[in-house]
């Protein structure tokens, strides 16, 4: 863990993430709203706090790239190669989800989007739970996404048991989504990684499709 995370504030939150509650943290892109994303309970808490529709599925963090078997089915060798050249950082991977992820958080949909993030706030706590942790942006759904501990506040108040500050303040860029279920990677969202790296590392085509509509 870097210099500059608290580690008792980490070791609190992490206490709260196994007891099932919420946990709004600072990522490299925005302010995200945690929970174990293999509790079923606490995934509906994060439904409840922001006020989002069961119907649109929950981006997944991780603390470390080996953690990225635990919640898809396969991973192809196109997205090792995208994550060993963007990971940490603001790339999503779409990937089919695995038998240990709760239907609620891929919104009963065969994906799951998965990210390891440059913040060291969110690895940490990933890795010291020991499971990947939800990672939407900690704002009420459809409100602006929050990049401030105070925006945080001001939007979810006492929904959410901890609020986590320290380390690098978020970009306010959200992830690049990739869709890697195809035959060709596919860009869901346009974001922090452009096409052009994204193109460059994996040495052939890249689609364009729609908005992949997940907080990430």
């Amino acid at each position: 863990m870097t210099s500059h995370v608290d580690t008792n504030s980490i070791e609190a939150a992490v206490a709260i993430l196994r007891s099932g509650g919420l946990v709004a943290y600072p990522t490299d892109t925005l302010y995200g709203l945690g929970a174990d994303a293999l509790n079923e309970a606490a995934v509906e808490n994060v439904f409840e706090a922001k006020g989002r529709p069961r119907g649109m599925p929950l981006p997944l963090l991780i603390g470390e790239q080996i953690q990225l078997s635990s919640v898809v089915e396969t991973v192809p060798d196109s997205a090792w190669k995208l994550a060993e050249a963007f990971w940490p950082g603001g790339l999503t991977l779409v990937l089919p989800v695995g038998p240990n992820v709760p239907a609620l958080v891929t919104a009963r949909g065969w994906k799951v989007a998965v990210r390891l993030p440059g913040h060291p706030i969110p690895r940490e706590l990933a890795l010291q739970l020991g499971r990947p942790i939800t990672g939407t942006s900690a704002n009420r759904s459809g409100g602006a996404e929050s990049t401030s501990a105070d925006e945080v506040r001001s939007q979810l108040g006492d929904a959410v048991d901890m609020i986590l500050e320290g380390g690098p303040a978020p970009t306010g860029r959200s992830s690049t989504v990739v869709d890697i279920t195809g035959e060709h990677p596919r860009v869901l969202r346009q974001g922090a990684v452009s096409i052009e790296d994204l193109q460059r590392v994996y040495g052939g085509p890249i689609g364009v499709g729609e908005t992949a509509g997940q907080n990430a």
